[in-house]
């Protein structure tokens, strides 16, 4: 067997998607999809391995931000398209190509990794930690009734077409993107994902359409959203299906909730990807009735620690000493002194006694606030070093906010 491991190029580019579409269960994304994510990728930071002419390794990369605590908006290179064809399993294929890509990305000074993993058991060992939760829940909505916020009755909604609404929902989502850390300030091109509806992804739901919460002609909130008509012999026992649900405020978001759960002929309200703190948990009447789980959604690792944790803020004032491991990125191995607070912060390395030790992966799960530290130490994945320092550290890192990611890539 004679592999090369090469950077993506445009003439590569047809082979290289059917490969990682094959490992995907030979599925097909619709010719729009593809055309979204040949623009989004990054082609020099994307690879290939091959063998001979046939490529059995994809990797690509795309130019994001992540919001971290404290409202900044930091360089994330967004890991995404991995795949090893079945044929070349166990020869070093992936870990080859996160090779490449880890160096890449420290050349290019972004201070995070990021994904989304359709196999998170594989990702650890490269230094990912499981940075935000997901919440889903399928609402009964006739046994469940909602106790609304005030104004929620001076909200004026309406339904729109997708692409007369997006451009607004636009705009609005990007100021909301700085309030949560995990969000992602998508950049150009990116707003064309919230578009995409191909029927063969539908499921046998309807097209998507939008609705609008208005406050005196401001757009205070949306959802996107389709109906899935069932009947069994009782009657209609559809699902509407809420692809996305943004508001800046309480009433907006409680308006949404009431239109979403009173459509005809629908008696499931599914809510498929929603913060682990979500307001509708605390509107419904009765949550069991809401049917709700949770799985792992953001996985990140620090690239840079002095840099990533110098790009956030702190709940309370931090003085630690951190002694990291880091066999995939051995550049952020050994000790490093965080000092900081609400108004900011300095990471940098130090030959001070450490006061915690642990692995970058789990670096990366505390970083964006939604793990605890000592909850990372009750299972072996942080080590306290200086009685005291982990509890004061633990509270440093918390978000008052759940950290959430919107959407997959």
């Amino acid at each position: 067997m004679s592999n090369e491991l090469r950077v993506l190029t445009e003439p590569d580019w047809k082979a290289w998607l059917d490969a990682l579409e094959w490992a995907f269960g030979g599925l097909h994304d619709a010719p729009e999809e593809q055309q979204l994510w040949r623009d989004l990728l990054d082609f020099d930071r994307s690879f290939g391995l091959w063998d001979g002419d046939r490529p059995v390794g994809t990797f690509g990369t795309l130019a994001m931000e992540v919001t971290v605590p404290g409202g900044a908006a930091l360089p994330a290179a967004g890991v995404t398209t991995v795949s090893v064809a079945a044929t070349h399993r166990r020869r070093g294929v992936l870990r080859s190509m996160m090779r490449r890509a880890l160096d890449t990305y420290r050349e290019s000074g972004e201070p995070l990794a990021i994904l989304t993993a359709s196999e998170p058991a594989i990702y650890g060992r490269f230094g990912f930690g499981a940075a935000t939760q997901s919440l889903a829940a399928d609402i009964e909505i006739h046994r469940v009734g909602l106790d609304l916020p005030a104004g929620a009755d001076d909200i004026a909604l309406s339904v729109a077409e997708p692409a007369a609404a997006a451009g607004r929902c636009e705009e609005l989502y990007a100021r909301l993107a700085r309030t949560r850390p995990g969000m992602f300030p998508r950049q150009p091109g990116w707003e064309r994902l919230p578009l995409l509806d191909p029927p063969q992804d539908r499921a046998g739901a309807s097209e998507q359409r939008y609705v609008l919460a208005e406050r005196d002609g401001e757009l205070a909130g949306y959802a996107r959203y389709a109906l899935k008509p069932e009947w069994e012999a009782a009657g209609a026992k559809g699902t509407v299906i809420v692809r996305d649900l943004e508001a800046a405020d309480p009433a907006a978001y409680g308006a949404l909730l009431r239109y979403l759960s009173g459509i005809d002929l629908m008696s499931t309200l599914s809510l498929g990807n929603r913060p682990v703190d979500d307001a509708f948990l605390h509107m419904v009447s009765d949550v069991r009735r809401a049917r709700t789980r949770v799985q792992d959604r953001l996985y990140l690792r620090p690239m840079d620690v002095g840099a990533a944790l110098s790009g956030r803020t702190y709940a309370t004032d931090v003085d630690v000493v951190l002694d990291v491991s880091d066999a995939s990125c051995p550049w952020n191995e050994g000790r490093w002194r965080l000092s900081g607070g609400p108004k900011g912060a300095v990471c940098e390395p130090t030959s001070d006694a450490a006061d915690l030790a642990l692995p970058v992966a789990a670096l990366g799960a505390a970083y964006l606030g939604g793990t605890s530290l000592a909850a990372l130490a009750t299972a072996g994945r942080v080590e306290e070093l200086r009685p005291g320092a982990l509890a004061r550290a633990a509270t440093a890192f918390t978000s008052p906010l759940a950290p959430w990611m919107p959407h997959g890539f």
